[in-house]
């Protein structure tokens, strides 16, 4: 049985803002980067540039809701997406 691909995603978190419910941050695979908002209070996620963003946002998305309470600004976090970048 074959491998399936395994990239590791790096996020970090630059800004939280509860009052507005929402949680801007940077995230990078492979040599694609992005920047991101999550507004948790919609449950919407918005990932910039579009260029591979079908790649990352569903599973940034399930990051997000599994890490929800452990994410801090200025944290850095890393994750596996199941897809060679």
């Amino acid at each position: 049985m074959s491998k399936k691909p395994l990239t590791t995603a790096h996020l970090r978190v630059l800004h939280q803002c509860f009052s507005k419910k929402c949680l801007e941050g940077e995230i990078s695979a492979g040599d694609f980067h992005w920047h991101f908002i999550w507004a948790f209070g919609r449950g919407e996620l918005y990932v910039e540039p579009s260029l591979g963003r079908a790649l990352i946002q569903d599973a940034l998305l399930r990051f997000l809701i599994n890490a929800d309470y452990h994410l801090e600004p200025g944290g850095d976090y890393m994750f596996t997406v199941r897809a060679k970048f």
